[in-house]
């Protein structure tokens, strides 16, 4: 349903030059609580930039984002940031997986960047979302001591760990095998409909996109259907 979760508003994103280029036009669109919305569209068709925007990664040329109704077009990057700690989890085609760091360690980084919960707290949820996960004997492995697999599990975990209601994700299968993407699309899924999650990811799959509740489609930059 479409609650005031997040909203678009007449957004355009134009990258300045001698030739400028128009990555997004115009896109109106409401994004409400307990979706799972799947954004589909040709190569370049803007899909990854309208993520970027909603996720507020990047700043409209023209329009505005709206995360639970506050305007977030005039707000300077120290606050767009806590924004995006508090409420929104990313999720990427490359799990960006701290090399150095354990499985744990990396779940605390975003816990640690919010400050929101004690070291004891902390712990005992990321140990609990890694679980849920079927990850609770990696907790003190590197990343790559695990499979591509099970490393982006580790990366939805991170962009659980501090409780966000929106969960942005960019193709987050383009580097799994068929049946780690069902996976990962069986755990959005689970999200969604047990814990009231919404879910937006960009994806090429179209059997995937299938699957989600709502499909969004670009073209050329421009909002072509929504269904």
């Amino acid at each position: 349903m479409n609650d005031g979760l997040l909203r678009a508003e007449r957004v355009t994103r134009i990258l300045p030059g001698p030739v400028p280029v128009t990555l997004v036009s115009e896109i109106d669109l409401a994004v409400g609580t307990g979706e799972l919305i799947a954004i589909t569209g040709p190569s370049g068709s803007g899909k990854s930039s309208l993520l970027y925007l909603l996720g507020l990664l990047d700043v409209p040329t023209s329009g505005r984002v709206l995360l639970k109704g506050e305007d977030t077009s005039r707000q300077d990057e120290a606050t767009l940031a806590k924004l995006r700690l508090a409420h929104i989890g990313f999720v990427f085609q490359f799990h960006f997986l701290l090399p150095e760091f354990t499985v744990l360690d990396n779940m605390l980084v975003p816990m640690r960047k919010l400050g929101r919960l004690g070291p004891a707290a902390m712990q005992a949820r990321a140990t609990a979302l890694l679980d849920e996960l079927g990850l609770s004997d990696s907790l003190r492995k590197k990343p790559d001591q695990l499979s591509g697999g099970q490393r982006q599990r580790v990366a939805i975990a991170r962009a659980l760990a501090n409780d966000p209601p929106l969960i942005l994700a960019d193709e987050p299968t383009g580097n799994l095998d068929s049946r780690n993407g069902q996976i990962v699309f069986d755990i959005f899924t689970r999200v969604v409909r047990e814990q009231g999650r919404t879910v937006v990811a960009v994806t090429h799959d179209l059997d995937l996109a299938a699957r989600c509740f709502r499909r969004v489609q670009l073209i050329d930059g421009r909002l072509a259907s929504d269904g």
